[in-house]
């Protein structure tokens, strides 16, 4: 995975190539004048993370690395929420194949965004639980708007967050920090994850969170590319060759653990609170 990033990396250069594609669940257009790309989910009502929405995340990247964008900003066509996290209809109630199917194309969405040699920034324009919090610290920059809250909170749920979840989380919080957040299931709010580093800006808009992004990716216009994505790289290395190495374990682990008779009665009993407040 790190040596076929080096060798897009290398790839780059020439000049930029306009586009505005969409998926099924995604959007990528290429700005005009930057040549930054965004990336938006849209899969409403929460852009819970099903299998075809994990698959267009990693077309996409893709997309956006082949046509030699200078950064990929992710974001939201939601109005109040980033991305509500896996989607736990795909978890519940299901076959042990489909649950290694989600937990391998998380494994995928993921490392293409944390191992992209891209200049990457989160506009996380609502909340971000669980898999939000996943794609929003895969990328190197966040701002957030006021709020909302962001975190990991699989311990709700009875789910363990593998170590490899916890990559981007590491990158930006005190390990005790960390530690405690993620024991505790807890969810930050804006102003706290800008405290604790969470997020690095905090926008009064997704308007203004999409331009802060871009400020951020543009700081990067006088770095050579090559340069500064070895440089990401390297900071990566080591994170992204241990869930190489464990990553078949990893989804063993997950079948394991969400086959177990007592998390699929807490994830029933999730699903079900969730339609009574939406009956309300």
């Amino acid at each position: 995975m790190l040596h076929s990033n080096l060798l897009r990396l290398l790839a780059r250069g020439g000049p930029k190539r306009l586009m505005t594609t969409a998926t099924k669940l995604t959007t990528v257009e290429v700005n005009d004048k930057t040549g930054i790309a965004t990336l938006t989910m849209n899969r409403p009502p929460v852009n819970s993370q099903n299998v075809q929405l994990l698959v267009d995340l990693q077309k996409c990247i893709s997309e956006i690395e082949n046509n030699k964008s200078r950064g990929l900003i992710l974001t939201s066509a939601m109005s109040n929420v980033f991305s509500a996290g896996l989607d736990i209809h795909e978890m519940y109630n299901t076959d042990k194949e489909r649950l290694r199917i989600i937990w391998t194309e998380l494994q995928n969405a993921w490392i293409a965004l944390y191992g992209t040699s891209l200049p990457t920034a989160a506009a996380i324009n609502g909340h971000a639980p669980a898999g939000g919090c996943l794609l929003a610290t895969a990328c190197e920059y966040r701002v957030m708007v006021p709020n909302c809250r962001i975190g990991l909170n699989e311990t709700q749920l009875g789910i363990i967050a593998p170590k490899w979840l916890m990559s981007g989380f590491l990158n930006v919080l005190p390990k005790r920090v960390a530690e405690r957040a993620l024991t505790q299931g807890r969810m930050f709010t804006t102003q706290e994850a800008f405290e604790l580093g969470l997020v690095d800006e905090i926008a009064n808009s997704k308007e203004e969170a999409l331009e802060k992004c871009s400020t951020f990716i543009g700081s990067f216009a006088k770095v050579n590319p090559l340069a500064r994505g070895l440089t990401k790289l390297q900071f990566r290395a080591d994170n992204i060759k241990e869930f190489e190495k464990i990553r078949e374990k990893d989804v063993a682990n997950f079948i394991a653990l969400a086959s177990r008779p007592e998390i699929q009665k807490d994830m029933g009993i999730y699903l079900e609170n969730l339609k009574k407040k939406g009956k309300k």
